[in-house]
């Protein structure tokens, strides 16, 4: 066993013959701290939709319509990261030094010039954006959407840089840094918040203006992170685009960020098809698809390590060890996922009760929680761990039809036949959205299965 430069998180070891890449505590010390990460990152979520429930119904519809937007620019942003950490993760297990940390420099560029153009256009046409996604809605949700996507807005460069930063670690097998950082971001936004809400007496740029201040200072600690000598990877920094590495790493996140963007959109025009019922059903909704979160947590943490563990494997040119990872992590999402989404199940109604919502609303609220806990401990993991894998692979082609083509089909069709039509609302937008799930699950089954993703590797 040979040891590479390296000492800040994990050595990137080149492995003999037939030596696994990971051992089972490596990857408990990179999934770990992205669960922990996950998790602040949600509940702090839910944190603001509880301290906004106290400006009343219309703010919180008004800023969750606006968080289905600003879940489409995370998911952009999120991509291009995916994107980068697939080279990056590559070229490591390759162990191709140059290569791995021009990479991430280009990564950092790429994601700067992303985040300033969405902010900007967010920014400016935040109104229009919102009469032309839900035209429907009543002016004083209208007003709180308007005034809580401008300011968030201009928090989207920062995320977008502390998402590369996040994905240069995790590329490491070290995400104990970024989870620290996310600390500190939580902690600030939930503080600020507190005192924007509860102090000063603020509408919904209370909990805008912490997102923006927080993102700001985890922008600039995971930048000085990513420059230290004693990394595995050191970025190297740059403002000039590098053609070829700008190409390999938009290669796989332009269909990624796509497939991202057409699965958000056609999220928000679920969406606007619920705030056809009105105020109680979007409340309902938005309290809903916290709590769904908080299930989807270890999933979505797995689905990051799949990129990090898959990709090195990939870059190594050892396709067995890749299936072999694969098949594990969506064994280890199905465990944890399940003991996340028992427990919401079991304890459904005091959760829904923390909000402060009618009795209507909670009712409804409690029905999707259950429609989406319970389908998700046997569906989640297979329809959004396993197409990592692939991404990982650079099959990202294959998951950008099928997640496209399933979503316009299945959650965008069926929850106009069966929430508009049929006249079933909220519930037939989620039991849409379970057909959803079983079409992604059969295909990328089917694509794992086939090995089809094991030619795919970049050069």
């Amino acid at each position: 066993m040979e040891h590479t430069a390296g000492a800040r998180g994990p050595t990137i070891l080149k492995r003999g013959p037939g030596e696994p890449l990971f051992t089972t505590g490596e990857l408990m010390r990179l999934i770990v701290p992205l669960l922990i990460e996950q998790l602040l990152a949600t509940t702090v979520g839910m944190a603001d939709t509880m301290m906004v429930s106290r400006c009343g119904e219309a703010a919180i519809s008004g800023v969750s319509l606006v968080d289905m937007i600003n879940n489409l620019v995370i998911n952009l942003l999120a991509a291009l990261a995916t994107g980068g950490a697939v080279v990056v993760s590559q070229y490591l297990g390759a162990l191709r030094k140059k290569e791995t940390d021009d990479s991430a420099g280009q990564l950092i560029l790429l994601s700067l010039l992303l985040g300033l153009g969405l902010g900007l256009f967010c920014w400016v046409l935040a109104k229009p954006m919102l009469r032309l996604f839900y035209g429907t809605i009543e002016a004083d949700v209208l007003d709180a959407g308007v005034r809580y996507l401008k300011v968030t807005a201009i928090s989207y460069p920062f995320l977008a840089l502390y998402n590369a930063g996040a994905a240069i670690f995790r590329s490491m097998g070290n995400s104990k840094i970024s989870m620290q950082v996310s600390v500190l971001m939580n902690i600030i936004n939930i503080i600020g918040n507190a005192v924007c809400i509860f102090g000063l007496g603020m509408y919904v740029e209370g909990v805008a203006w912490p997102t923006v201040v927080s993102r700001g200072v985890a922008a600039l600690l995971i930048l000085a992170a990513c420059g230290m000598k004693s990394n595995t990877v050191r970025a190297r920094m740059t403002f000039r685009v590098d053609g070829a590495l700008a190409r390999r790493i938009l290669g796989i996140g332009i269909p990624s960020a796509f497939e991202n963007s057409l699965f958000q959109a056609g999220r928000i025009i679920v969406v606007s098809m619920i705030s056809l019922f009105g105020t109680v059903q979007i409340a309902a909704n938005a309290v809903a698809n916290n709590l769904d979160g908080m299930g989807c947590i270890p999933g979505q943490a797995i689905g990051l390590a799949m990129i990090t563990v898959v990709g090195r494997c990939v870059g190594a040119r050892d396709n067995e060890q890749a299936a072999a990872y694969t098949r594990r992590l969506v064994k280890w999402a199905y465990l944890t996922m399940g003991i996340f989404n028992g427990f919401i199940l079991l304890f459904v109604g005091p959760l829904v009760g923390i909000y402060e919502l009618s009795g209507e609303t909670m009712e409804l609220a409690v029905l999707l929680v259950r429609i989406h806990c319970g389908c998700g401990l046997l569906l989640w993991p297979v329809a959004f761990v396993l197409p990592n894998a692939l991404r990982a692979a650079n099959d990202v082609k294959f998951t950008m039809t099928v997640s496209i083509l399933s979503m316009a089909v299945w959650r965008i069709g069926f929850s106009y036949l069966l929430g508009v039509q049929m006249g079933y609302g909220a519930v037939g937008v989620w039991i849409a959205m379970v057909v959803d799930w079983v079409c992604r699950t059969t295909c990328f089954v089917w694509r794992f299965k086939s090995g089809v993703w094991k030619t795919k590797y970049i050069e």
